[in-house]
């Protein structure tokens, strides 16, 4: 079995790369969406922020394999899947978790972490 080199993107910060590729897999950092004081308008501008991450790693929604949301409050769900549900490709779904938390900063709401199958 071969594998390949691993590839990392966006390591301008200290502390991770934005995406690590290896084997055909990407792999996230979490993303927030810190211009807004609702949960709505976060999680449209983290989607935002998924997507571009997707098309600069060359793979799309539709390769997405699994996804962690974090929420500072879980009553937020019901409005966070409301825009996910919208977001997400309807015929190949990841898997999923969705949890409260306590998340870096007090003013964010939502954070989400995924991995993607890129396509050959």
């Amino acid at each position: 079995m071969s594998t390949r080199a691993i590839e990392r993107d966006g390591v301008d910060d200290p502390r991770m790369s934005q995406i690590v590729k290896h084997n055909g897999i990407a792999y996230f950092s979490g993303q927030v969406g810190a211009s807004s004081d609702n949960v709505r308008e976060q999680t449209i501008e983290t989607l935002a922020k998924c997507d571009a991450l997707l098309k600069r790693a060359g793979t799309d929604r539709s390769h997405l394999l699994t996804c962690m949301v974090w929420l500072k409050d879980i009553k937020d769900a019901p409005e966070f899947n409301e825009v996910y549900n919208a977001w997400i490709d309807k015929e190949n779904k990841p898997t999923r978790a969705c949890v409260q938390a306590e998340l870096a900063r007090p003013t964010l709401l939502v954070e989400v972490q995924f991995t993607a199958a890129i396509p050959e």
